[in-house]
């Protein structure tokens, strides 16, 4: 009797030990086939993931730091929904420098201009002057300036500059602006242009506030308040009234 129970135990281990490596080996199968499986997924997440970052578009950079041109001007827009032009209650859309109403009434964008930061956020803001007519005899004058907001122009500020006081020049430096217009004295006649005023502004809110100005006299003017010769002061060595001192022998 235990010699048969002998053989039949030896057989049952050999089955057990068959069927014991048989399983590890198909769990190591199954094992090595998860592994790879989850690696072909993270190489192709990892291609999925790459993919749009070189596809990506880059998005447009801000233009905060680029310089207006007075070029820009001439097609932009005088006044603002908060800094009403001459009473306009809606801005005015210039086309080539120049707008017209149906009454004759026009305002055109004159040659004076220069860019520069007035508002100290590094970009280079505009200033110009702007013209009204209404059809009589005054020309209103106004010094306008205009923020650069990513490179477009902003109607930002502006000063009456007066009726028929023509600009000759306007500069922009350390955040302040110098014009340089004819005017009259207080009081004096409109067609006497004899006062060549250098004012400096500097921007305060929707305003250009004057911080000083110089004047000076003028010879020769037009009185129609568009153009002007620069004439000279009395006590230039140059100037047709002053009187020549007889040379010494």
């Amino acid at each position: 009797m235990r010699r048969k129970l002998v053989p039949v135990v030896a057989l049952s281990m050999a089955c057990l030990l068959t069927v014991t490596t048989a399983c590890s080996t198909g769990n190591r199968k199954k094992r090595n086939r998860s592994a790879d499986r989850t690696a072909g997924t993270a190489a192709k997440r990892d291609d999925v993931d790459a993919t749009p970052a070189t596809t990506r578009a880059t998005p447009t950079p801000r233009r905060t730091g680029d310089q207006l041109t007075c070029l820009e001007l001439r097609d932009t827009r005088v006044g603002s929904r908060k800094v009403h032009y001459r009473g306009y209650a809606a801005p005015l859309r210039l086309t080539d420098g120049r707008w017209a109403d149906r009454d004759g009434t026009t305002v055109e964008l004159q040659r004076p201009c220069a860019v520069g930061d007035l508002d100290g956020d590094g970009a280079g803001d505009a200033i110009g002057v702007v013209r009204l007519d209404g059809g009589g005899t005054g020309r209103f004058f106004t010094l306008a300036a205009w923020r650069n907001v990513r490179g477009e122009p902003d109607y930002l500020a502006q000063v009456d500059l007066g009726d028929r006081t023509p600009v000759e020049s306007v500069s922009v430096r350390d955040g302040r602006a110098t014009v340089i217009y004819l005017t009259r004295p207080a009081g004096g006649p409109m067609a006497e242009l004899s006062i060549r005023r250098t004012a400096v502004y500097q921007l305060r809110g929707a305003t250009l506030a004057e911080l000083s100005h110089t004047d000076a006299r003028v010879t020769d003017a037009s009185d129609d308040g568009d153009t002007a010769d620069s004439g000279t002061t009395p006590d230039s060595p140059d100037s047709p009234t002053r009187k020549r001192r007889p040379r010494s022998r």
